[in-house]
C-alpha cells in the first residue's frame, strides 16, 4: 500500500469516523456541521412570529442583529435573545492550540418553542450562531435542543482568482457575504493587474479596482467577519509585471518573464511599492500573502543582468536565496503589522527552513520531513487543498466512468471527497502547528468562480469540524442552503452531469503540440534548451472531395467511431442536464445567477458535441456526393456537397451563439476583458513558462479558442472549389461564399 494511504488510514482513525448528522437525519442542513448537538423530539415554526432581543454585550450596530432582523417575518411575542459574555461557551478540543482564538468564534444555541437564545464569547461567535440559526430555519422550522459549536482551526480561507478577469464590485461583495454564510473567514484575492498600483502604473489593466474600492470591499468583508487578504506573487508567476518593457531589466533571465531577479535591489523596491499600495487600501486586515508559489529557478540565474548562482554559493543553497527573498520582503510586511503567509516549497529543503523568520506562516503542509522542522522553528502552517486545479469549464466534483471516455482514464478523486479526506488525514495533524486551511479555486483555465461554490462551502467545513458528515452528505446539505429547498431535489444529478459534460468537452479532443503560441521556456525541474512547444487541442477534420469527380475516401466516421459514440451518449446527458437546469432555475429561491452560468457552460458543451456530430454528417454527405457522382446524378452530387458546406456554416453559427450566451451571462458579474478602456491598454504578451488558457486571447474567445485554431477556412475553400469545378463541368451554378471561420459575429 502506498505510504500516503497508510498514513491516511491511521489519521482518519485518530480523528474518528464521520457520523451521519443528527440534524440532517431530522431534515436540517447546516454547513459546517456543529460540533455538539443535543436534540429533543420537537420541531417548532420559525421565523414568523419571532422578534430579536438584544442582551448583554451586544451593540445596537452588531451585524448579528442586522442579519437576524433582515430574515425575520411578521415579528411577534416569541424572542430570539442574543448575548455576549466572555467565558460563557465551553469550547471543546481543537487542533489549533490557541484556545482564545477558538473561543472567539464559539457559540451556544438554545432552542425552544418559546425562546431561542444565542450566547457567545465575542461578536464573531455571535454572528456564527446567527448563521447557524438561519441555516436551520431554511426549512421553516427549528428543532428543540441545544447546540454548542466551535472551530477546529481558526482560519478557514478560500482563494479568489481574479488574475484573468475582474468581478464587478457588487459581485465581489456578494461573494464575501456568501463566504461568511458558511463561516469562511479568509478571502484571499489575487488581482494581478486588476488593481490600480500607484507605484507600478504600467501593470494596471483597463479595468482595475481603485484603492478606494479595495478598501470599501475590505471594510464590507470585515463587517461580516471575513478578512479580504491581498495575494501577490513573487519572485515567480509575475509575467503580468515582467512582460512590460519597464520591468524587463528585473528578470532573472532576460528571455523569460516568469521570475524576478532576487539579487537586484530594484526588485525589492518593486515588491515593496506594490505591497505598500495594497496595504494602504486594505486597512484593518491581519494577513497578507507573499505568494512564493513555484519559484522553480531560484538561485539559477547567471547572466549579465542577474547573478543568483554566486549568492546561492555564499548562502549554501538555492533554497536559501529564496529564504533571503522571503525574509526581506516579508520583513517589510511584518514591520507594518501584517501576518505574512508564504508557500514554503521547492527549492526550499528541510535544511533551509532555519533561514526563514519564525513569524511567517507556511500556507501549505509538505509532509513529515518538512512539517516537524517548521514546527520546531516556530512556523505555523495551513493545510492546502483545492476545489479546482486545471479542469476546464467545471471542477471535477464527479469523475466520468472510464468506459465513457474517449481517451485514457482521468483518474483522481472527486474534488470534495478528495479534499475532505486530505484535511482529515493530513500527517500535519501530528507533525505541524496548524492554524488553518486554504482552499484554492485556480482560474488558470478561465472557469467562472460560480462553479467553485460547492467546494468553497463544503471543504472548509472540515476545517471547522473534522469529524463532520461524509463528503457526499456535506454536498447534499449544500444544495438546499445555496439554492433553496425547492431547487435542491435534482441538484446532485445536475452537478454530476455538469462534471461529466465538462470532462467530455475536454476528452473529445486530442492533444497536440502548439504552433499558435510561443514555446514554453521552462518547467518545474529546469529550463528547456531549446524551449518546447506548448500544448493545444485538435480534432481531425473530414477530408475534401476530388476536384473532377468528387472522389472521397469516407474514412472519417470509421476512424472516429468512438468519438462519435461518446458524443452521442453525451448529447443525451446534455438534454437531461439542460432540462434539470431550467427547472432548477425556476424553482431556486437564491443564487439563480449561479444556474445561469451553469446553463451557459452546458450550452458550450452542447455546441462541442453538435460539432462532432456535424463532422459525422459532413462525412456522410461527402460520401453521398461521391456515390451520386458515380451514378452521374450531378445535381444530387452537388446538393450533397452543399449539405456538407452548410453544416460547416451551422457549426460556426452555433459556436458563435454559444459564445455570445456565455459572454452575456458572465459579463453580468464580470467587467469586460478588453484591450483598452479607462485610458489604459492591456499588453498582450504571453507567460514564458505557464500556459493559462485565458491568456491566449484578450477577450472571451478563449472559450472557443481551440475551435478557432481548426483550419476550417482552408477545408471549406477546398471543398467549395471541388464542388464548383464539378458543377461547372456539368452546367450547374457555382457557389461563392466564404466561411469566415474566425468571425465571431
Amino acid at each position: 500500500m502506498p505510504r500516503f494511504l497508510t498514513v491516511a488510514f491511521v489519521l482518519i482513525t485518530a480523528v474518528s469516523r464521520a457520523q451521519t448528522s443528527p440534524l440532517l437525519s431530522r431534515g436540517y442542513a447546516v454547513i459546517p456541521e456543529p460540533r455538539q448537538v443535543k436534540l429533543e423530539p420537537i420541531d417548532f415554526d420559525f421565523p414568523a412570529g419571532w422578534s430579536v432581543q438584544r442582551g448583554q454585550g451586544v451593540g445596537e450596530n452588531s451585524v448579528a442583529i442586522e442579519e437576524l432582523r433582515s430574515r425575520l417575518r411578521a415579528p411577534g411575542s416569541k424572542v430570539v435573545q442574543l448575548e455576549i459574555s466572555p467565558g460563557s461557551v465551553n469550547a471543546g478540543p481543537a487542533q489549533d492550540r490557541d484556545s482564545a482564538a477558538i473561543a472567539e468564534q464559539a457559540y451556544r444555541l438554545e432552542l425552544s418553542p418559546s425562546r431561542v437564545r444565542i450566547i457567545a464569547d465575542a461578536d464573531t461567535g455571535l454572528f456564527y450562531g446567527v448563521e447557524t440559526l438561519l441555516q436551520l430555519a431554511n426549512r421553516g422550522t427549528l428543532p428543540a435542543g441545544e447546540i454548542t459549536d466551535w472551530p477546529d482551526l481558526r482560519m478557514r480561507q478560500i482563494y479568489w482568482d481574479d488574475a484573468h478577469h475582474l468581478e464587478r464590485l457588487p459581485e465581489l461583495k456578494r461573494a464575501l457575504r456568501q463566504a461568511a454564510f458558511f463561516k469562511i473567514n479568509g478571502f484571499a484575492i489575487k488581482l494581478e493587474g486588476h488593481f490600480e498600483y500607484h507605484s507600478a502604473p504600467a501593470v494596471v489593466e483597463p479595468y482595475a479596482l481603485s484603492p478606494a474600492e479595495l478598501q470599501e470591499l475590505t471594510d464590507y468583508g470585515l463587517r461580516y467577519h471575513v478578512q479580504l487578504i491581498p495575494y501577490l506573487d513573487g519572485p515567480a508567476h509575475i509575467a503580468f509585471i515582467l512582460k512590460h518593457p519597464e520591468y524587463a531589466k528585473l528578470r532573472a533571465f532576460p528571455d523569460s518573464n516568469y521570475e524576478l531577479c532576487m539579487t537586484n535591489p530594484d526588485s525589492y523596491k518593486l515588491m515593496e511599492g506594490m505591497f505598500g499600495d495594497l496595504l494602504a487600501a486594505n486597512k484593518g486586515v491581519q494577513y497578507i500573502y507573499l505568494s512564493t508559489d513555484e519559484p522553480y529557478y531560484s538561485g539559477m540565474a547567471d547572466n549579465a543582468q542577474c547573478n543568483e548562482t554566486n549568492r546561492a554559493k555564499e548562502l549554501g543553497s538555492n533554497g536559501r536565496v529564496l529564504a533571503e527573498f522571503i525574509t526581506k520582503v516579508g520583513s517589510y510586511l511584518h514591520d507594518r503589522g501584517r501576518t505574512v503567509v508564504i508557500w514554503g516549497e521547492f527549492p526550499l529543503k528541510p535544511s533551509d527552513i532555519g533561514a526563514l523568520p519564525p513569524w511567517i506562516i507556511n500556507g501549505e503542509t509538505y509532509g513529515p520531513d518538512f512539517d516537524s522542522i517548521y514546527r520546531a522553528h516556530g512556523i505555523r502552517q495551513m493545510i492546502y487543498t483545492s476545489t479546482e486545479g486545471e479542469e476546464k469549464l467545471f471542477p471535477d466534483y464527479f469523475i466520468v466512468p472510464p468506459p465513457r471516455n474517449l481517451h485514457a482514464e482521468r483518474g483522481g478523486e472527486p474534488r470534495v471527497a478528495g479534499a475532505v479526506r486530505q484535511i482529515q488525514a493530513d500527517s500535519a495533524r501530528r507533525n505541524s502547528d496548524l492554524i488553518g486551511l486554504f482552499v484554492a479555486g485556480w482560474a488558470d483555465m478561465g472557469l467562472h468562480p460560480e462553479t467553485f461554490w460547492l467546494g468553497y462551502a463544503t471543504i472548509p467545513a472540515t476545517g471547522w469540524n473534522p469529524t463532520g458528515p461524509d463528503p457526499r452528505e456535506l454536498m447534499s446539505e449544500f444544495y438546499p442552503l445555496f439554492y433553496g429547498r425547492a431547487a435542491a431535489e435534482n441538484m446532485d444529478r445536475i452537478y454530476q452531469l455538469m462534471s461529466y459534460q465538462a470532462q467530455l468537452w475536454n476528452d473529445t479532443w486530442d492533444g497536440v503540440d502548439s504552433t499558435a503560441r510561443k514555446p514554453i521556456w521552462g518547467y518545474s525541474e529546469g529550463i528547456y534548451k531549446p524551449p518546447r512547444p506548448a500544448h493545444d487541442q485538435a480534432i481531425p477534420l473530414p477530408g475534401a472531395p476530388g476536384v473532377s469527380d468528387l472522389a472521397y475516401d469516407g474514412n472519417w466516421s470509421r476512424e472516429n467511431a468512438r468519438r462519435l459514440d461518446v458524443a452521442e451518449t453525451a448529447v443525451a446527458g446534455n438534454d437531461e442536464l439542460l432540462g434539470l437546469l431550467y427547472a432548477a432555475e425556476r424553482a431556486a429561491d437564491s443564487n439563480r445567477y449561479n444556474l445561469e452560468v451553469f446553463i451557459s457552460i452546458a450550452q458550450l458543451c452542447r455546441q462541442n458535441l453538435r460539432m462532432i456530430e456535424a463532422f459525422g454528417q459532413i462525412d456522410r454527405s461527402l460520401s453521398q456526393a461521391q456515390s451520386a457522382a458515380q451514378k452521374n446524378d450531378h445535381a444530387d452530387a452537388v446538393a450533397a456537397v452543399d449539405r456538407a458546406l452548410d453544416a460547416a456554416r451551422r457549426i460556426r453559427d452555433e459556436r458563435n451563439t454559444a459564445l455570445r450566451g456565455a459572454v452575456d451571462t458572465w459579463y453580468k458579474s464580470w467587467l469586460p476583458r478588453t484591450e483598452e478602456a479607462n485610458g489604459r491598454r492591456f499588453l498582450h504578451e504571453l507567460d514564458d513558462v505557464k500556459d493559462h488558457l485565458p491568456d491566449r486571447t484578450v477577450d472571451m474567445s478563449y472559450l472557443v479558442y481551440r475551435e478557432l485554431l481548426l483550419p476550417m477556412d482552408d477545408w471549406y475553400t477546398r471543398v467549395q472549389s471541388a464542388r464548383n469545378e464539378y458543377a461547372r463541368a456539368h452546367d450547374l451554378p457555382a457557389r461563392e461564399e466564404p466561411l469566415n471561420w474566425k468571425a465571431l459575429n
